[in-house]
């Protein structure tokens, strides 16, 4: 499931997109403190934002260059303010796609749908591992099996990926590295901890005894 983050003063606007964007089985959150679109846009971490160029404090050219600095995340620019100049300060500041209010939200949709596919992958191909009989969508952190998903936090997302990409045992040391990336302090017992949820997200989803343990060793995933 993919997160887009609304950027848009006009709550009537930024709850239609919401609506119509969820119906399509997004995850989508309107911003609500524009003063701090960068602070929502790290807290969500959306894969996609749609950003309004008018917007009370600031405007969407300082929040893309805002974002631009921390993410190469798509931003596709909302805006009345649809004459030449504005796209090509829009595509200068960062944006990706630029669409002109008012507008149809089933061409919004086909623009979101395409900006997705040219940031995730073409033609709808997804950033995946298939071990198993598991799929990891490494793009949206979602993993299923069988016809059912769930959505995995980062450390349980860098965990898996870890040892679905691993042909043999990974050591609990290999595997803290792996969090201790972005972490600010790991210790076994949050290995432990989070091993264990993905141990049950896995069994909801038929994959029982998935990850195995090879004892004084570490971990390792089960073909």
């Amino acid at each position: 499931m993919y997160r887009i983050l609304v950027v848009e003063d006009d709550a009537v606007i930024a709850s239609a997109v919401r609506r119509h964007l969820e119906s399509w089985g997004w995850e989508v959150r309107c911003a609500e403190d524009f003063s701090d679109i960068l602070g929502e846009f790290q807290r969500f971490d959306p894969q996609l934002v749609l950003l309004d160029v008018s917007l009370p404090f600031f405007n969407g050219y300082h929040w893309c260059a805002e974002i631009r600095r921390h993410s190469a995340v798509p931003v596709m620019f909302i805006s009345a303010a649809s004459d030449s100049m504005n796209i090509v300060m829009a595509m200068n500041m960062g944006g990706d796609d630029f669409i002109a209010k008012p507008f149809d939200l089933n061409v919004l949709t086909a623009k979101v749908q395409a900006l997705l596919r040219r940031a995730y992958g073409l033609s709808g191909a997804r950033n995946v591992i298939e071990r198993g009989g598991a799929v990891l969508d490494l793009s949206s952190g979602e993993l299923s099996a069988g016809g059912a998903c769930t959505e995995l936090t980062k450390n349980e997302l860098r965990i898996l990926r870890t040892l679905m990409e691993s042909r043999g045992v990974v050591s609990r040391d290999e595997l803290m590295l792996s969090l201790w990336q972005t972490d600010s302090f790991v210790d076994e017992n949050t290995l432990t901890v989070n091993v264990g949820r993905l141990r049950r997200k896995l069994e909801g989803l038929g994959l029982d005894d998935f990850i195995k343990t090879k004892k004084g060793l570490g971990y390792y995933v089960a073909d």
